[in-house]
């Protein structure tokens, strides 16, 4: 039975990357700073709230959102994208339709 060795021939060099970039990321999370969350007013509907946002209304809204019709169309199309190879993978290779 053979003990296993440690290997002497690796590159050290995307070990130093990942720790360096791990610094980084630590240092940007442990020093940046958050407002207070802020809640929502009395009365005012959230739902309303998201449907505004959704579709880029933000500025008819009494709730302070932001814009996601970009966000919304994107998913969009991927959903659709999704759903068109579904098909494309369900059809019968034969060609009849029963």
């Amino acid at each position: 039975m053979r003990r296993p060795r440690l290997a002497s021939d690796l590159d050290l060099g995307p070990g130093i990357a990942a720790l360096a970039l791990f610094g980084v990321l630590a240092a940007v999370f442990l020093t940046a700073g958050f407002d207070a969350p802020a809640g929502f007013e009395a009365g005012a509907s959230v739902m309303e709230g998201i449907g505004y946002a959704l579709f880029d209304l933000a500025d008819q809204s009494p709730l302070v959102t932001e814009g996601f019709l970009f966000a919304f169309l994107a998913i969009a199309v991927v959903l659709d994208a999704a759903l068109d190879g579904a098909l494309l993978l369900a059809r019968r290779e034969g060609g009849d339709e029963s």
